[in-house]
């Protein structure tokens, strides 16, 4: 080596020792401990030496994992919660290297801990922690957790808590018990959920939680009977499932919902929601329908469940009318046959084109098991839904018949909208809305029906 060389090598040395000298002045000055003491003396040796054994656990299930964390660190009353220092740069490196990197240049101190605020409902959220380390005692060890959210913007994908223990089989008996607890512990079991997209990566980026609805039996207008065979399809089977178990029989289950649209199919889906509170429900309709294999295990994981695909037409259409691969249509098949029998979960379809639906998915017992039709009201249901929507309107009964003869083939949503329109007319005219405003409004609307069907019909009219 050449004397150039060599002086470059000391010379850079002796820099490398100024900075390192120089950041820890600056600790001690500003009370900073240093990471690998701390953990050193809680796991009674060297943690650099020690295997880091990571759990992974989808983003949207941050929570459970923060849940089942702390109630199996909160058994021990010495447990400390810590944060690790360093900004932004923490979240490109493992805990190995983390460690690695505190004990050589003490680059990431023990700092403040990091949390994020969660939902835990629709009106409710939690504190939980999204970068912090667990020191703790477990299964007869010490133990040292790092719990760390999802960073999509730096490329974290997943959630995760990496372990460190000197115990042999520590890891896995806490990891174990961790998985058990996230599943009896989830914030998800009971809840109405729709699962959301990603702007970062494939894949489920979050959960929205809604209000349980809240819809009595007689706001619902259909065929007598009809309510009450979808109530026991859905919650007769859980309700009695040892005995269907006892006896050999499976649970799993699958409804069609079809008739035209704005029959009452997604106001009857509303009407079970509110009438089965101890269901968790998954609410899949336009592109979250890609999810449903996702659904489907977080169904089964938090049985008894109820997975409502909305529209199914748009993924099971008959593979006769579109040649070539379908991929999420194959998805649908598959989350509905991979249930194990004794699995209490339901899958509800709803579908205004019944005549294309794939065969495949339609005419098979153990995929659909009951197809109930949601037909155009008749003259009664008719009359009674224009007594329903206009519960505190005062509209004669005489011109509730008429309107309800002159509606024949219009939808329960036409019905709903025609009410509004006359509500509408009659404030225009700043007053109370009267029968004359309900004629106007039929009058109005069964014109426009019929010039849409006429240009629909190509007529020249």
């Amino acid at each position: 080596m050449d004397e150039p060389t060599q002086d470059f090598i000391a010379a850079f040395q002796t820099f490398l020792d100024e900075v390192v000298a120089s950041h820890r002045e600056h600790a001690r000055t500003v009370g900073e401990q240093a990471l690998t003491p701390v953990l050193r003396e809680h796991l009674g040796t060297d943690p650099r030496g020690i295997a880091v054994v990571t759990e992974e656990v989808p983003a949207y299930r941050f929570v459970d994992l923060d849940v089942a964390l702390a109630e199996v660190q909160d058994r021990d009353e010495r447990a400390q919660l810590l944060g690790i220092g360093g900004g932004t740069q923490r979240n490109h490196h493992s805990l190995g290297e983390v460690l690695q990197m505190a004990g050589r240049f003490e680059q990431f101190p023990v700092g403040a801990v990091d949390y994020s605020s969660v939902a835990t409902g629709p009106e409710t959220t939690r504190e939980a922690v999204s970068f912090g380390l667990r020191l703790f005692s477990y299964a007869g060890g010490p133990v040292a957790v790092l719990q760390r959210a999802a960073a999509p913007r730096y490329g974290v994908a997943t959630s995760r808590m990496e372990i460190l223990s000197p115990v042999a089989g520590v890891a896995a008996a806490l990891i174990a018990e961790v998985r058990e607890l996230m599943v009896r512990r989830s914030v998800l079991r009971g809840q109405v959920l729709t699962l959301g997209g990603s702007d970062f990566e494939p894949g489920i980026g979050g959960i929205t939680f809604h209000r349980r609805p809240a819809l009595a039996p007689e706001d619902i207008v259909l065929p007598a009977g009809l309510l009450d065979r979808l109530h026991r399809h859905v919650a007769g089977v859980a309700r009695h499932r040892d005995r269907l178990r006892a006896a050999g029989q499976h649970l799993k289950r699958g409804l069609l919902l079809y008739g035209p649209p704005g029959t009452g199919k997604t106001h009857t889906v509303r009407y079970l929601l509110g009438a089965l509170p101890d269901l968790t429900v998954v609410l899949l309709s336009g592109p979250s329908i890609q999810f449903v294999s996702d659904a489907t295990r977080m169904a089964r994981a938090l049985q008894p469940a109820l997975v409502v695909l909305e529209d199914c037409d748009l993924v099971a259409e008959n593979r006769d009318f579109s040649p070539g691969a379908q991929p999420l249509l194959f998805e649908v098949l598959e989350a509905l046959d991979g249930l194990s029998d004794d699995a209490d979960v339901a899958f509800l379809l709803t579908t205004n084109r019944v005549d294309v639906l794939e065969p495949a998915l339609a005419q098979r017992p153990g995929r659909v098991d009951l197809a109930v039709e949601v037909p155009l009201p008749d003259q009664g249901a008719r009359r009674l839904l224009l007594a329903r929507y206009a519960r505190t309107i005062r509209f004669s009964p005489a011109v509730l018949d008429e309107v309800a003869t002159r509606t024949e083939g219009m939808t329960a949503s036409f019905i709903k909208e025609l009410v509004r329109r006359a509500v509408l007319i009659a404030a225009e005219a700043e007053r109370d809305a009267a029968d004359d405003d309900l004629v106007h409004a039929a009058d109005e609307m069964l014109d426009e029906a019929q010039n849409i069907t006429r240009s629909l019909l190509g007529s020249a009219d």
